[in-house]
């Protein structure tokens, strides 16, 4: 069972769970990654801290840092050295390094791979984000099956509201507000949660295509049971992309109004599971 919704902690967090960190300070993203990074060694994983200018003496107050280094748990890895300014990401290509990476772990007798990475100078420029955010998708698409845990950091002061927003609605878990999360599932095409209206149509817009959900067979499954409210608008976006992929959208929700809509918009291609509350 993976978490998700709104945290103030890194902490608590299991094998699968993925967690967006807006954070102010360097001093501040730095604890979190000691307790996100700490509760991994105490899980078994392996564990890597990305960051600008990292260095071990940032997690060596970490309780079992020094004895899991020498035996190969932990990686400090540059953000500058491993992507050069400007670097547009292949989201497929970073996908497939952290999970050869995870293969490794578990091959070397680890219980898996959990990642705590400043990932600011990856999201500067719009093609940068475009990139980055489906990378998000694809990457949570794969935690929600394989022993891959990771928190993305982003610096706020670095990154513009819209963008961050962008960001955060990708993630399970967050420290910041979102209208909705839409994220992987090992049963579903999604799981999309919150609210979608009027003022989130925009950003959900995009997100849908920048994420582009696959459908299994001709059926778009989405678990959208901790979605709160859904408006016509959205509603029809959601239809529309099944559509346009050949597929029939399917909502599981404990939500009634959706039933509602679907009767209302006569959309025959709309199939509702109803959950009890």
């Amino acid at each position: 069972m993976r978490r998700s919704g709104l945290i103030q902690r890194a902490q608590g967090m299991g094998a699968h769970d993925h967690v967006c960190w807006a954070f102010d300070r360097p001093e501040e993203f730095r604890e979190r990654a000691r307790e996100f990074l700490g509760e991994g060694l105490r899980l078994g994983c392996q564990v890597w801290y990305v960051a600008s200018e990292a260095t071990a003496d940032d997690l060596a107050d970490i309780d079992g840092w020094a004895a899991a280094s020498r035996e190969g748990g932990t990686r400090v890895l540059s953000v500058d050295a491993l992507y050069p300014s400007g670097t547009v990401v292949d989201p497929i290509d970073q996908v497939c390094t952290y999970a050869a990476a995870t293969e490794a772990a578990l091959a070397a007798g680890f219980t898996g791979l959990r990642v705590a990475a400043d990932a600011t100078a990856l999201v500067r420029t719009p093609a940068q984000l475009a990139a980055f955010t489906r990378y998000e998708h694809l990457v949570d698409r794969y935690m929600a099956t394989q022993p891959f845990s990771a928190m993305c950091a982003y610096r706020r002061r670095e990154v513009r509201p819209v963008a961050l927003a962008q960001l955060a609605c990708l993630h399970p878990n967050a420290n910041t507000t979102t209208d909705f999360r839409l994220f992987g599932s090992a049963a579903h095409s999604a799981v999309l949660g919150g609210e979608l209206d009027a003022s989130s149509r925009a950003l959900f817009r995009t997100t849908l295509r920048r994420a582009q959900p696959a459908p299994t067979g001709d059926r778009l499954l989405i678990d959208a049971l901790d979605l709160q409210f859904l408006d016509h608008n959205s509603l029809l976006d959601l239809a529309e992309y099944a559509a346009d992929r050949d597929a029939d959208l399917v909502l599981r929700t404990r939500w009634p109004g959706v039933s509602r809509l679907v009767e209302l918009l006569e959309l025959s291609e709309v199939q509702v599971v109803e959950e009890a509350v």
